[in-house]
């Protein structure tokens, strides 16, 4: 970690954004959001965008949690998405998820992007685990989550991803918190 830690902010997308790139249309995503977004926002993001599209159509609260953009300030630009799947379950566990364009791979977003999530889960007393469910084959994400602590806890099928491994960290910080 000799590289400084990317200035990154998380940006909450209008639900009209998470609409468009849900029926494939980035370029009226882009008339109603509050950047640029990249090809990357929708080129193999669509099946994303329609879970989270429906999600907000039953539950309109979890748009404080969902998928945000990832912004550069110093790019002024967007350079990946990350969020959370939905706001905390009754077990007081929430998942991340992240994806970096492949432009601005390898240059600490995904780091940074994790960070500021883990933050957020630190801050809300209500999350006492924070999970991460990743490809065996994505040796970057297994090996980032491992660097904060993640502990493997299973295996599980998604129909979208296929095979994930189950990672879990406590927050640690959480008065009550199970464990």
């Amino acid at each position: 970690m000799a590289a400084a830690l990317k200035s990154i902010q998380l940006i909450q997308l209008p639900r009209g954004v998470i609409d468009a790139l849900a029926a494939g249309d980035l370029d009226g995503a882009n008339r109603q959001a509050p950047l640029e977004l990249t090809e990357h926002f929708s080129r193999d993001r669509q099946p994303l965008w329609r879970i989270r599209s429906a999600q907000l159509q039953e539950h309109p609260g979890d748009a404080v949690w969902i998928t945000r953009a990832v912004y550069d300030p110093e790019l002024r630009r967007a350079v990946g998405l990350a969020g959370f799947h939905g706001p905390p379950d009754d077990a007081g566990m929430v998942e991340v998820g992240y994806s970096v364009d492949p432009a601005y791979r390898r240059q600490g977003y995904a780091r940074a992007a994790l960070e500021a999530l883990l933050a957020v889960a630190a801050q809300e007393p209500s999350i006492h685990i924070v999970r991460a469910t990743i490809s065996p084959d994505n040796e970057a994400s297994r090996r980032l989550v491992e660097q904060y602590g993640f502990v493997a806890n299973g295996e599980q099928w998604d129909d979208e991803d296929g095979l994930e491994i189950i990672y879990e960290v406590d927050t640690g910080g959480s008065a009550g918190s199970g464990g």
